[in-house]
């Protein structure tokens, strides 16, 4: 994307969102469309697969704090054709004010330090001095996967399938045909940008030749029409770790979408939802349960095998246990990433039964008899007595 092309775009507009909009508005709108032009919801369909490279392209600048600021003051800075007081707008005589400091925008930095300027492709250069032009990285892409409660606690590898521009299997993504190769650019030098001076300083553009990439491919892969991408169906392996969260995103580097003509390949971001269990809850790495027992075991003690993640272990319930006791079971929990395990928290709940037949009513009538004689009082010292 040239420099013009990239300051031009309105990535809000495309996402459907205000300029001032949250990283959690972004990320809405962008699964929202990104569900609804997904290829696979839309075979066939060019316009929606267009669309969906463009909603995916806006959100891997706008999700980015820093990419997004950049994109905003570089947009600020040529609103109207210049920048503020001393722009290239009339009667600026192409120069800018004393009161501007270029410092301020490219950071002080020479250019290759990943700041604005280099954002920029060098669109501005002191004294007319040429920078190489950066290969286009390919954009992040982003998608979703849904496990179960225990295979993102114990860790799991699961197919992702994908469609998505990959690196042309003819050409290995250089764009030229098989058994030949790209030429570097006679006009720009392989820089791909041209520079002119204006008063003070040099003015950068994309060079026409080559269009900003440097090289010129003179007979270009068939399969790809020298762009080195094809949009393709792929399946990855993902090896999920074990005790991932809900939400957590999961970056697996060099596997988004593919550079032009060979140049690295953006990454992707797996966002993990884990669904619910039946059993199991989760505090951090610890592992919740809640386990019913009878008033008779709270009072007289018992010992009750409860389920692991790997299996059965047995639980020690003390005699004179209260309702709503936490037990804890160490390192039954969560595995943990530098080794080890959370614990499992068990919560007692005494369970009262419905109904009992005659001869349970009668052995807890005497209980109580025998527990009023012995002289406790269960609301012996409470406020509202």
């Amino acid at each position: 994307m040239s420099q013009r092309e990239w300051i031009e775009k309105d990535f809000y507009k495309e996402l459907g969102v205000s300029s001032g909009a949250s990283q959690d508005e972004i990320k809405k709108a962008y699964r929202k469309l990104a569900r609804d032009l997904h290829p696979d919801a839309n075979p066939g369909d060019t316009r929606a697969e267009e669309r969906f490279k463009t909603v995916s392209e806006a959100h891997a600048v706008l999700s980015d704090p820093a990419k997004r600021k950049e994109y905003d003051d570089t947009r600020k800075l040529f609103a109207g054709g210049g920048y503020g007081r001393g722009g290239f707008g009339p009667g600026a005589g192409g120069g800018f004010s004393q009161e501007f400091n270029i410092g301020d925008i490219f950071g002080g930095a020479g250019a290759g330090d990943g700041g604005l300027g280099d954002l920029l492709g060098g669109l501005f250069n002191r004294g007319g001095t040429r920078t190489s032009s950066r290969p286009r990285r390919g954009s992040d892409v982003e998608t979703e996967t849904t496990l179960g409660f225990r295979e993102a606690a114990q860790g799991v590898t699961v197919p992702l399938r994908m469609t998505s521009p990959s690196p042309c299997t003819t050409c290995h993504g250089s764009g030229a045909k098989p058994g030949t190769s790209p030429r570097v650019c006679p006009i720009c030098n392989g820089a791909g940008v041209v520079s002119r001076n204006q008063g003070a300083f040099g003015f950068s553009e994309p060079c026409d030749e080559c269009r900003g990439s440097g090289s010129i491919i003179d007979d270009p892969c068939v399969d790809c029409h020298g762009s080195g991408i094809q949009n393709r169906t792929r399946t990855i392996t993902v090896r999920i770790p074990p005790g991932v969260g809900d939400g957590q995103r999961i970056r697996l580097a060099g596997q988004g979408e593919a550079g032009l003509r060979g140049a690295p390949s953006g990454d992707l971001y797996v966002t993990v939802h884990v669904s619910q269990d039946k059993v199991f809850g989760r505090n951090g790495d610890d592992l919740t349960l809640v386990l019913p027992v009878s008033y008779s075991e709270l009072v007289l003690g018992t010992t009750v095998s409860v389920p692991t993640l790997d299996g059965r272990v047995g639980v020690k319930v003390p005699p004179g246990t209260a309702d709503g006791r936490i037990l804890r079971v160490r390192g039954r929990g969560v595995p943990k990433r530098g080794g080890g395990a959370g614990d499992l928290l068990v919560t007692v709940k005494v369970a009262v039964p419905q109904k009992l037949d005659g001869e349970a009513v009668e052995a807890l009538k005497r209980y109580q008899e025998a527990e009023r004689a012995s002289g406790f009082d269960p609301r012996a010292g409470w406020a509202g007595a």
